[in-house]
């Protein structure tokens, strides 16, 4: 009994001290947003101080390359909600011709390196004379997300029960509003977390954006150009923001889905 006991209490203190570990960056990127730095390099503490945060529109590009990471985020989980969503339901529900296949091609876009799937779109996009630029890294941002959240709605699909749904035929339902009344609800959690997984995959992608973005900048790529001279204090307080926004989303996720229970 002591040595369960004890094996649970190690088991625990690991638990956190990995935990401790994962989150050490994202503490130290929030507190360097308070760091009074004299200089533009931000990478020793100074002091405590405020003025960062009435400052965060000092750097325009910065602030431009914010606008398009959230722009391309925001567009792509729209498009790849709906894509996903619907090759989820097929994958998880059907039997056809050639679902093998594009089994084998959503794993196979989630198991290849960026730098992969980022030379490969280069390549078509200057093959094709595509002038590349926002709609360029749009498309690569959708084709690498698509599959997190078709893979994540067919597990959805797969656990349902197929009973309800002809439950609700039988009652005298079509097809169009057994969907919308039964079948959608039941995938909701799926669909929002794959939507969730897309909007993260999409804001903080690097390398297949600096393959397919052309002169456009986004949030990554400036905070990559701004290290050779220095990264100041905002990026730091905007990724705090970007931070605090995942977090409430995450807890807003959680209470609804204990409240559906």
């Amino acid at each position: 009994m002591r040595t369960r006991k004890l094996a649970d209490r190690l088991l625990f203190a690991y638990v956190w001290v990995i935990i401790a570990w994962l989150f050490l960056p994202i503490a130290v990127m929030i507190a360097f947003g308070f760091n009074d730095t004299q200089s533009k390099s931000n990478v020793s503490w100074q002091g405590f101080t405020l003025k960062w945060w009435g400052r965060l529109d000092e750097y325009p590009d910065l602030t431009d390359a914010v606008i398009n990471s959230l722009q391309l985020a925001v567009l792509s989980v729209l498009i790849t909600t709906v894509l996903g969503t619907m090759i989820g339901l097929a994958l998880g529900r059907y039997r056809f011709k050639g679902q093998g296949p594009m089994n084998l091609v959503m794993f196979a876009a989630i198991s290849s390196p960026e730098l992969v799937m980022g030379a490969a779109l280069l390549s078509l996009f200057v093959s094709t004379g595509v002038d590349m630029g926002f709609t360029t890294a749009l498309i690569a941002h959708v084709l690498f997300s698509v599959s997190f959240v078709a893979i994540t709605v067919r597990a959805r699909v797969v656990g349902l029960d197929p009973s309800i749904e002809e439950a609700a035929r039988d009652l005298g339902a079509s097809s169009w509003t057994t969907f919308w009344r039964i079948t959608f609800p039941m995938i909701l959690p799926g669909v929002v977390a794959g939507a969730l997984l897309a909007f993260a995959l999409s804001i903080d992608d690097f390398v297949i954006t600096q393959f397919t973005s052309g002169a456009m900048q986004t949030f990554p790529l400036w905070i990559w150009g701004a290290t050779r001279i220095g990264v100041p204090p905002q990026v730091n307080i905007l990724g705090t923001l970007i931070f605090a926004v995942g977090v409430v989303i995450a807890v807003v996720n959680s209470v609804t889905a204990r409240r559906r229970v």
